[in-house]
């Protein structure tokens, strides 16, 4: 197939596709054009064991946890002073 044709195949099968599908189909595509997305991607799983303060740290918020209900996401972004829709169209400029 040329690439023209391969072109006007994918516009046909994308035509097919149901909404999730569309959704995973286009985060697909931008992470394939993405060369940082494609970066994260492709880079090796970190396999450093984890240090003390790191256990300790796990250990702390495990036991925070059992006596502590977990906070919303959407309330440590208001004490932080950002807006979900902030971070929404951040994600959407890059």
């Amino acid at each position: 197939m040329s690439p023209a044709e391969q072109k006007q195949h994918a516009h046909e099968l994308v035509d097919r596709l149901d909404g999730g599908q569309l959704d995973a189909v286009v985060r697909l595509l931008e992470v394939m054009i993405d060369p940082v997305a494609r970066a994260i991607a492709n880079a090796p799983i970190e396999d450093e064991p984890i240090g003390e303060e790191e256990v300790k740290a796990l250990d702390e918020a495990r036991v925070w946890l059992k006596h502590n209900e977990p906070i919303p996401h959407e309330q440590v972004l208001a004490e932080l002073g950002i807006a979900q829709g902030e971070i929404d169209r951040y994600n959407k400029e890059r």
